[in-house]
């Protein structure tokens, strides 16, 4: 889990993080729909799990800014970027109904995010334990509902990003959007090339 400790008196926010941490402390968050045709097409057609593609077009988007891979340690008083985030997403028990959270190292090389993803997933279904591991700072939270369709729910989904105010505006909260429909396209552009 490598960060590097961000200068605030560089920090290209730094008027807008001082006002969002001391005169109006808030988050900012969008719900959006995004187009998944081209990626549930492409997990039939490759025969892989829709839920892995999703998260692996998820991670590689979000670890494609700085503004993404931040974190405020509170010990420390520091503001920090961390090299990479992984997604910490969850293992549902049916005969328990509840679920296990799974942390996944993220990498940009799709195979082995799949493979490292599937067997997280193994792995949680041997336990019931909740699974939450304070140690690990460096993840961004990602599940869904399945049997459900619905267009919103108070959890901030379908695909919500929720980022503290001082490090994010519209602007920068609309682009992880952006930039997740950007992975979608490259990896179903990329298997109808093979």
């Amino acid at each position: 889990m490598n960060y590097k400790i961000l200068d605030m008196e560089k920090y290209y926010r730094k008027d807008v993080y001082r006002h969002f941490t001391v005169d109006c402390k808030c988050s900012v968050m969008i719900t959006s729909k995004i187009d998944v045709t081209g990626l549930l097409a492409y997990s039939k057609q490759t025969g892989t799990k829709f839920y892995i593609n999703f998260l692996y077009v998820l991670a590689k988007a979000l670890n494609s800014r700085d503004d993404y891979k931040m974190r405020y340690l509170y010990p420390e008083n520091q503001l920090v970027v961390f090299d990479k985030i992984n997604p910490a997403h969850y293992v549902f028990h049916e005969d328990t109904e509840t679920f296990t959270v799974v942390y996944t190292e993220f990498c940009e090389e799709y195979q082995e995010f799949y493979s490292r993803c599937c067997a997280d997933i193994e792995q949680g279904k041997q336990t019931r334990a909740y699974g939450l591991d304070g140690s690990k700072l460096n993840y961004f939270d990602a599940s869904y509902i399945s049997w459900l369709s619905y267009e919103a729910l108070h959890v901030e989904l379908p695909v919500t990003v929720r980022m503290n105010h001082a490090v994010a505006d519209g602007y920068v909260v609309s682009k992880a959007f952006l930039l997740l429909e950007e992975e979608i396209q490259l990896l179903v552009k990329k298997k109808l090339q093979d």
